[in-house]
């Protein structure tokens, strides 16, 4: 799972959007946001919510590049805000390295 973290550091999007990301996270509250994003139900482990939040970012990020009509700004920074807050819970619950 120690890959997630790299697979997160090696994102690059357009500095306003994670900026934003980053100061929308400081009020992320999982039980309140993830659900909106992964659908209602029993919420899945920090590694598996990730995976699909890196997925659903993933098609964000083509309908954004392609000019989708579709595309949602607001959605994409939705989904970067839960990336990144769930990254940090994510960090914080691995073991430290002696």
């Amino acid at each position: 799972m120690q890959d997630l973290l790299t697979m997160l550091n090696a994102l690059h999007r357009p500095r306003l959007m994670m900026r934003a990301a980053r100061i929308g996270a400081q009020d992320y509250r999982r039980a309140m946001h993830l659900p909106r994003l992964l659908g209602y139900g029993v919420l899945p482990r920090h590694g598996a919510a990730l995976m699909k939040l890196i997925e659903i970012e993933a098609e964000l990020e083509d309908q954004r590049t392609l000019g989708d009509a579709n595309y949602s700004l607001v959605r994409h920074v939705d989904v970067l805000i839960a990336m990144v807050g769930e990254a940090r819970e994510f960090k914080a619950a691995q073991p430290v390295a002696s």
